[in-house]
């Protein structure tokens, strides 16, 4: 199976000079199109900092990205606009807008895409049906719980239909039994969208979710 995003040689320095500090050490990874992968290790092992270089958030020092065997030219390319169209993120925090519905929420990813808004809007209507929250369409992020946005999220990431989504700590602000709902949800959309999904993690118990662990340590991949 191809793979669908590759770093090559990938380091990214925090600081300068002697007070640089390096959060990615001249990483090599690579992650097959509909494979789910866990990104593993203690905190401040550079989990976090790897998604974010691999989805073109932030850029390297050194090394190269390829997405569907194609190099990210970061320093010349439009960024925002490879993440529009090739990639999802669901963060932590949720990063939902406070005053928007969780249709609006979902929409505005589209919106961002140009799609007509007639569009958008039935697609965030499918997309918010499909993780079990057609009746909280119109419910703003502070009348949903921790797992209700989170889906919401996982909704608004596949709004442009990108080839890999990125998730970090998906599950730590949930409790076991809105975990194990919400690894289900992911391995059906997955399935049902053939869509690429990494978490980053540090929940041992959804190791039996992955078709691939990557264990990181001190900004370095250990096993893969």
């Amino acid at each position: 199976m191809a793979s669908i995003i590759e770093g090559i040689g990938l380091t990214k320095r925090f600081g300068f000079g002697d007070a640089a500090v390096v959060a990615i050490d001249s990483v090599d990874i690579h992650i097959e199109e509909r494979e789910l992968v866990m990104i593993m290790g203690d905190s401040g092992c550079g989990k976090t900092t790897l998604i974010s270089l691999l989805g073109c958030i932030l850029t390297p020092d050194d090394g190269e990205i390829r997405i569907d065997g194609e190099q990210v030219d970061t320093v010349n390319h439009d960024l925002s606009l490879i993440r529009r169209e090739k990639i999802g993120f669901v963060f932590q925090m949720f990063h939902l807008l406070p005053y928007l519905t969780a249709m609006e929420n979902v929409m505005v990813a589209m919106d961002i895409a140009k799609t007509k808004a007639f569009e958008s809007e039935n697609r965030a209507i499918e997309l918010l049906s499909r993780v079990g929250l057609s009746d909280r369409l119109h419910h703003r992020p502070g009348q949903l719980s921790g797992g209700e946005k989170q889906r919401v999220s996982f909704a608004r990431a596949l709004a442009n239909r990108p080839k890999i989504i990125f998730a970090d700590e998906p599950t730590a602000n949930l409790d076991s039994r809105q975990s194990d709902n919400l690894m289900n949800l992911i391995q059906e959309l997955r399935h049902e969208h053939q869509t690429t999904i990494a978490i980053v993690t540090h929940h041992e118990g959804l190791k039996e979710n992955a078709d691939r662990i990557i264990q990181m340590k001190d900004g370095r991949i250990i096993d893969a």
